[in-house]
């Protein structure tokens, strides 16, 4: 490299900034906490947006496809933005009321019923000289229902104050609208946005590198999209054979527990365990030989949706074997939770297809 004023100035400089981020590290990261959170709702007005485009494109292929009329084309992205997010709204509508209602009745049936399933368990105890007989005496004095009554009084006091738990509420609010308004934009602007992002790639970026961005863009959409929709169709496949199994066999909440399983569904793997552990527990209110007569149905249900359900619908859209959906799961749920869960598949998909495809022109070449 030549020794010029114009490349001291760069090494000045650069050494200048490492030194600022070591010194102030700290204070760097809470900077960037700060612009993370102001900017959460661009985030997930982003996210919105991308989801609804899925069903919104469906949409408008079908919306008056071999129309010329101007009416048709310049009504077309409107109404079926408003089709998409109503479809949506509609869902999540249905889902909850289906399930919250009785969920919550569930709730409070277990709270009246446990004192008298805490008495059995120490008259049990006590028939069968398990526990000491002091100890005995000293649980058969207490007053389980005042107990759980001030447990139940102690944790919803705990959840906050009236006015914190308002400005949360508030807050929150705020942020879903500005995220949905902010997705109203991207979606009524896409294209305006796309020719926008082309024309800067264009400037800024060389034509070859250009081509592999590209390329890695839509590997990953393509992987996004067929998840998203192969999901959501397995999620109503499941939920409909569950809804459909429970009334057959005569058990409670079939609807609630059905709409419940097809929405935790949407979790890969871990999701219909979930919503099977919470159905069981439901019916364990009512009968605990139903609820094993559902674990029985459930697992045979699962065994049925893993093995030809779900390759069918989701397995081979995404084109990725089943080995590496598991390590996808387990390793986006240990980094991000649920979040991590949903997104580790169609990661490892888009990343799976393209390491394959790096594999095989390399084998050719």
């Amino acid at each position: 490299m030549n020794i010029t004023w114009k490349n001291c100035i760069r090494v000045c400089v650069s050494v200048f900034v490492l030194y600022l981020c070591m010194e102030y590290f700290q204070k760097l990261l809470g900077l960037i906490g700060v612009v993370l959170g102001a900017a959460l709702p661009l985030f997930i007005g982003g996210v919105i947006a991308y989801v609804v485009n899925i069903l919104m494109s469906f949409y408008e292929k079908h919306y008056f496809p071999n129309s010329s009329k101007q009416a048709a084309l310049k009504s077309r992205r409107a109404v079926c933005m408003v089709g998409a997010f109503l479809s949506v709204i509609a869902i999540i509508t249905l889902v909850i009321n289906l399930v919250l209602p009785q969920f919550i009745s569930c709730i409070q049936l277990l709270l009246s019923k446990l004192p008298e399933a805490v008495d059995f368990i120490v008259r049990a105890a006590d028939k069968w000289g398990i526990v000491p007989e002091d100890m005995i005496n000293s649980v058969k004095s207490i007053d389980w229902q005042s107990r759980f009554t001030d447990l139940f009084a102690m944790l919803t006091s705990s959840m906050g104050s009236v006015a914190k738990l308002v400005a949360n509420v508030f807050s929150g609010i705020v942020t879903g609208l500005l995220s949905v308004i902010f997705s109203i934009y991207l979606l009524l602007s896409k294209d305006m946005l796309k020719r926008q992002a082309g024309m800067l790639f264009k400037v800024t970026v060389s034509e070859s590198f250009r081509g592999k961005i590209k390329y890695v863009y839509e590997t990953f959409d393509d992987s996004f999209r067929k998840y998203i929709s192969g999901q959501c169709i397995e999620a109503v496949i499941l939920g409909a054979l569950c809804t459909l199994g429970m009334l057959i066999l005569g058990l409670p909440y079939a609807a609630m527990i059905g709409a419940f399983i097809a929405f935790t569904a949407l979790i890969p793997v871990a999701g219909a365990y979930i919503g099977a552990a919470v159905g069981a527990f439901m019916i364990l209110t009512v009968s605990p030989v139903k609820a094993l007569v559902f674990l029985v149905f459930i697992v045979i249900l699962q065994q049925l949706e893993g093995n030809l359900i779900y390759p069918r619908v989701v397995g081979s859209s995404i084109g990725l074997p089943a080995i590496w959906v598991l390590a996808a799961v387990t390793v986006g749920g240990g980094i991000m939770g649920v979040v991590g869960m949903l997104l580790g598949v169609p990661v490892a998909a888009a990343l799976y297809k393209l390491i394959g495809n790096s594999v095989k022109k390399g084998i050719t070449e």
